[in-house]
């Protein structure tokens, strides 16, 4: 009998098939027009597929995202359901939690993020599935004796993380304070979500995270694999976006790249590695 974290898994599942394959298919860097924004800048903006409407410059990072959805997350999201309702051990447990943590970023950020469109119900119902379902897998998760997991490299690692994540934004939003204009590429939208979750969410976790294992709390045990994972996927995702931009003819100056792309690229690899010694002590 199927309970309830089979149905929001498979829901899961089934929506992030769905929101990223319609993402895919708008790949279409031939169409475009330019209009005037509520801030009096002119603003090219992207005309195929579902993303239509939104900004010629964010629509490719949008397309690379779901590429990493679709061949990445749904995949490896559904191994680690099948391995926990087969086992359900609480590393099983661990690995679906942190996916769900990596579709429940990916939920927020298109539900928040992108211009309305026709899939308003489908990232709804994702936004929904993702969050209980983060609150229903680490329901009866029982992880004890974490006193050998915080080690000086981990300790530098959250740290580093959360300052990264505030020191790669915050450079876009101080100069909008003291000029009292938008913040760069903002295009048509009234904020930019990823600022809101890297600084606001993400940044503040890793801190929390570090307290937590510090004190022996399971529950840090438990953000942490979703931090770990995140970084992971953030890693890949932003060559992805990369490659993306690169295609539709978006100048990617080369400090950029350095700054933004590698530096997540870096942080992933370094996650990859602490999230393997998490499972093998596990």
């Amino acid at each position: 009998m199927k309970n309830l974290n089979d149905y929001l898994s498979i829901s899961t599942i089934v929506l992030l098939c769905i929101c990223s394959i319609c993402g895919i298919f708008s790949m279409d860097f031939s169409n475009s027009f330019d209009v005037v924004n509520q801030y009096g800048d002119t603003v090219t903006i992207f005309g195929s597929g579902i993303y239509a409407g939104d900004t010629y410059f964010k629509a490719p990072i949008l397309i690379g995202t779901d590429m990493v959805i679709l061949f990445v997350v749904v995949p490896l999201f559904t191994l680690s359901y099948l391995k926990n309702r087969q086992e359900g051990s609480n590393a099983d447990k661990l690995r679906l939690l942190s996916y769900y943590a990596v579709a429940f970023y990916y939920a927020v950020s298109i539900a928040f993020g992108v211009k309305y469109n026709q899939l308003h119900l489908i990232y709804i119902g994702l936004f929904g599935c993702t969050l209980f379902g983060l609150f229903y897998t680490a329901r009866g998760m029982n992880i004890t004796h974490t006193s050998w997991l915080l080690t000086n490299g981990l300790k530098r690692f959250l740290a580093i993380t959360g300052m990264a994540l505030i020191i790669a934004w915050l450079p876009d939003i101080v100069p909008t304070i003291l000029s009292g204009r938008p913040i760069p590429l903002i295009g048509v939208y009234t904020t930019e979500i990823t600022y809101v979750l890297d600084m606001g969410v993400v940044a503040p976790l890793c801190f929390i995270c570090l307290n937590l294992l510090k004190k022996g709390d399971n529950v840090g045990v438990i953000i942490l694999a979703a931090i770990l994972k995140s970084c992971i996927i953030i890693g890949i995702m932003v060559v992805s976006q990369s490659v993306c931009q690169y295609l539709s003819g978006a100048e990617l100056p080369l400090p950029v790249l350095i700054t933004k792309a590698a530096s997540f690229v870096i942080l992933g690899a370094f996650a990859f590695h602490f999230e393997r010694k998490l499972y093998a002590r596990l």
